[in-house]
């Protein structure tokens, strides 16, 4: 019996998203990188912040004080890191989606 082979022939599919098809889409980016900015240095100055009220908490025999500066710490790092890594983030995702 005889054997039929096909070759499989793969196309270059590549797939880029449209950078030009939104009219302002150059400014909308201009001002998410803005507010991911601020975000990140409100972010680190709340951490700032809960720490000095951890400490002071923690120095003045306040344990009230210092489980607010300690929630705060935490909050405060949890966000600095979202906000720090939301690019990555965003890319790694793109990425597994394009696989």
């Amino acid at each position: 019996m005889p054997t039929l082979t096909i070759p499989a022939v793969y196309a270059g599919i590549s797939v880029t998203p449209n950078s030009t098809g939104l009219p302002g889409i150059e400014q909308l980016r201009t001002i998410v990188g803005a507010g991911m900015t601020i975000g990140l240095i409100l972010a680190v100055l709340a951490l700032i912040i809960s720490a000095v009220v951890w400490a002071f908490g923690s120095h003045s025999s306040n344990p009230h004080l210092a489980g607010r500066g300690k929630t705060g710490v935490l909050v405060a790092f949890g966000t600095a890191i979202v906000c720090g890594a939301s690019v990555a983030l965003v890319n790694f995702f793109w990425n597994v989606g394009q696989a």
